[in-house]
């Protein structure tokens, strides 16, 4: 399943006008709350779709029925971009086991580039839920990469795989390799540059973060 928020009008789309917005990127603590925001936006609508259990509620006057959460997701991300939508998952799913992954390109003599993965710090994730941040999903190599990984590792349950913006080649990359998984997006774009930045996008999410890199 592909979730694209862009499609139907709410407050998401706001934030991610401004997460485009050039002049209002130069701000880099808005620019971060932005991406928290819209973390926090992606983890109620993946709220709708988990498992709930009927419990009793005590109140001041009387008992109440409530539905709440059979089991907490595990939140992953892709350092260091993803952090700000895993702190806006986490403000929602406040009890949940993060894990985190640190991958980036490598640029050979020629120009061409790899995914390069150093490391995964991770809770158990058998039998869980996973929710995987990455703000853009540009060619999607880097995004299947960290999730085979995961599913090589652990019987994971479901995955769900979530990005501020996504390029047409990246979800198609995405959902060739990765068929179970739910994609959820705040808008597609349709082209990227020759050194594989999507266009009209945003920029370097990470660099706009938290400065450029040296």
């Amino acid at each position: 399943m592909i979730f694209d928020l862009s499609k139907t009008n709410s407050i998401a789309n706001t934030f991610i006008a401004e997460l485009r917005d050039e002049q209002i990127q130069k701000d880099s603590m808005r620019f971060r709350k932005n991406l928290e925001r819209l973390g926090a936006f992606f983890a109620y609508e993946i709220s709708k779709t988990l498992t709930y259990q009927e419990v009793q509620t005590q109140t001041p006057l009387g008992t109440a029925k409530s539905t709440v959460l059979e089991d907490q997701p595990v939140l992953a991300t892709i350092l260091r971009a993803g952090l700000p939508m895993q702190h806006g998952l986490l403000s929602v799913f406040d009890r949940a086991d993060c894990a985190f992954i640190t991958a980036y390109r490598k640029t050979k003599k020629s120009g061409d580039f790899i995914i390069q993965m150093e490391h995964i710090s991770a809770p158990d994730l058998e039998g869980k839920v996973v929710i995987l941040a990455d703000p853009m999903l540009a060619t999607g190599l880097s995004m299947v990469l960290c999730a085979k990984e995961l599913i090589n590792r652990y019987q994971i349950r479901k995955l769900h795989i979530i990005a501020a913006i996504a390029s047409t080649e990246g979800v198609k990359h995405v959902r060739a390799n990765l068929p179970k998984a739910d994609l959820w997006v705040g808008a597609i774009d349709d082209e990227m540059t020759s050194k594989s930045y999507i266009v009209p996008g945003l920029g370097d999410a990470g660099d706009l973060a938290y400065g450029i890199k040296s």
